[in-house]
């Protein structure tokens, strides 16, 4: 057993485990709310779902700052060394590629909203009490460039999501190695 894997915890810490949770609920229901708002026609519900997905997006943003500090100070535990000799080399590049591109989302699309709102003239009124600063300058032209862009990343990151869970229950079901219990909180 190298050092490296001595200093290594074997499962992930609490405050991670609440943050992956946390954010993985929030990331289905905004998506979900964000899918369902889209087709609405203008009204009050309309812009009162509209406000509450600016307002998740916000949470989630600064959710994942949390969670990336966290991950940069506290180590994750490293793949159990029978799992790890096991995988395929492509499963192990899937495995860190779609970590890394998880957590590019995790900024990418609530910046991208954000800057959508921004240019679209529509700022963000935080829980309604603090206004936000506008990302970029107020351009229907811009809003119109930047509107695919807040949808496209949402459902490469809804993609991986379904990616990543898939992969888990394989862990879970089929490969029975436990490895998920790594993430779940409960008697170590």
């Amino acid at each position: 057993m190298t050092s490296e894997t001595r200093q290594r915890p074997a499962r992930y810490s609490g405050i991670a485990m609440l943050l992956h949770w946390v954010l993985g609920l929030g990331l289905i229901a905004i998506f979900a709310l964000g899918v369902y708002m889209a087709d609405l026609p203008f009204s009050p519900q309309r812009l009162k779902l509209y406000n509450w997905h600016k307002w998740a997006g916000v949470t989630i943003l600064a959710l994942s700052l949390l969670r990336l500090i966290w991950r940069i100070t506290h180590r994750p535990p490293a793949l159990p060394r029978a799992m790890e000799e096991a995988m395929p080399a492509w499963q192990k590049m899937a495995h860190h590629a779609t970590h890394h591109l998880l957590y590019v989302l995790f900024f990418a699309v609530p910046l991208i909203g954000w800057a959508y709102s921004s240019a679209a003239g529509f700022p963000i009124v935080f829980l309604g009490l603090w206004q936000l600063p506008d990302f970029v300058p107020v351009s229907k032209e811009l809003a119109e460039a930047i509107k695919p862009w807040h949808q496209i990343s949402a459902f490469a990151m809804a993609a991986l999501v379904v990616l990543h869970v898939a992969a888990a229950l394989k862990h879970q079901i089929i490969d029975r190695d436990g490895l998920l219990q790594r993430m779940l909180p409960g008697p170590r």
